[in-house]
């Protein structure tokens, strides 16, 4: 077994490469070496210290501990030379020297114990993600799909924000949503969201009548969560909800509270704002009643962008908004996972990495097969 396949295997989690390993083993050789050539009044070994110091700062605990050992070693073979073995300064530098290896290998010890487990938690927030935001497939009916999902906490993979896909009689149904409020909370009433969402394919309800469910299922979540968490009372969700028509160029929409998804067609980007809104889900019970479905044209080669507010509220260092609609439409990106990705990347720029909130986006298409004219045979606008 070669030197550097043993380091390897003592090398914890973190696995340096060859060029990092090789830095405390040459600082080693290069003060013995030394060392062995300067008169015996100068003694170079204290800073054999230096290398299990540095191992600490890449490598895991076993490289770490044996690194020190061979500093160690050497040091003791620098006194031997020197015949200066056993003189009361030099057992109290070789005792420094294994008191500090000793030490810096505990804590990185220490380290490598808190890595794995931020490493588990990550990986089960990971679980939770796929579980709570199943990813959206690429093709799905007669639509072709992308969305990306940036979660606003540091090494965090989910939060507030929320969007699902099912296929009803005749459609594609889509949800977006956006929780008040972050953290465990939020994610609670998301993934029970998307939960009800999935569960009412199968009934076929109408748009108003899933709309009135989700608020109704909202609203009961929410008060039962506010007899244990006061703050519970306060929360909401922005949500829209949309039917896309398998064979008709048209999109039905529910608004609640939500902002509206943008429509780009022919190099122009248009907001879907509906003139009766309905109000966020859970602030209280609803009937279908109250919600209001409004329809607009949604042909071949348009393409359906949705997203939640922490995609337009993201601020740069001045406090400026990002610009969804302009860079969109400078852009002018016809396909879905292309646009998603240049918002995603785009974004980032815009806030140096640093959101303020979650944010969403999910980028809608539809192919040119099964889509028939509108009413009349003929291709009319509904707005």
């Amino acid at each position: 077994m070669d030197v550097r396949h043993f380091l390897g295997r003592f090398g914890g989690s973190r696995r340096p490469g060859n060029g990092l390993v090789a830095v405390p083993l040459a600082i080693i050789l290069v003060i013995t070496l030394v060392d062995f050539r300067t008169p015996q009044k100068i003694h170079l070994d204290p800073f054999l210290v230096a290398a299990p110091a540095i191992t600490a700062s890449f490598g895991g605990a076993g490289l770490t501990a044996a690194v020190g050992a061979l500093a160690v070693g050497a040091q003791v073979l620098i006194q031997y030379s020197q015949d200066a073995l056993m003189t009361a300064n030099h057992q109290a530098q070789t005792a420094a020297l294994i008191l500090i290896s000793v030490f810096v290998t505990l804590f990185r010890f220490a380290m490598d114990r808190r890595q794995r487990q931020m490493h588990r938690v990550r990986s089960v927030a990971v679980a939770a993600q796929k579980l709570l935001l199943r990813p959206l497939p690429r093709r799905i009916g007669p639509l072709m799909i992308a969305s990306v999902y940036v979660a606003a906490e540091e090494e965090a993979q989910i939060g507030g924000d929320l969007y699902a896909v099912v296929s009803v009689a005749g459609a594609i149904r889509l949800v977006i949503g956006d929780v008040r409020g972050k953290g465990l909370a939020a994610v609670e009433d998301a993934a029970g969201l998307v939960a009800a969402f999935r569960g009412s394919a199968y009934r076929n309800l109408s748009l108003p009548a899933i709309a009135a469910h989700l608020g109704n299922f909202t609203h009961w979540n929410i008060v039962h969560r506010a007899e244990v968490d006061a703050d519970a009372a306060e929360s909401f969700v922005t949500a829209l909800i949309l039917d896309v028509h398998d064979d008709r160029p048209y999109v039905d929409l529910v608004d609640c509270g939500h902002p509206p998804p943008l429509l780009l067609r022919n190099g122009t980007v248009r907001a879907l704002d509906v003139d009766e809104p309905a109000p966020p889900l859970g602030l209280s019970a609803t009937s279908e009643g109250e919600y209001v479905v409004e329809t607009f044209r949604f042909a071949p080669g348009d393409l359906l962008l949705l997203y939640t507010d922490g995609v337009v509220e993201a601020r740069d260092r001045s406090g400026g908004f990002y610009p969804l609609a302009d860079q969109v439409a400078s852009w002018n990106e016809a396909d879905p996972q292309t646009l998603v990705d240049r918002i995603h990347k785009d974004l980032l720029r815009h806030t140096d990495g640093d959101l303020g909130d979650d944010a969403a986006v999910v980028a809608v298409t539809r192919s040119l097969a099964g889509v028939g004219a509108g009413p009349e045979g003929r291709a009319t606008d509904c707005r």
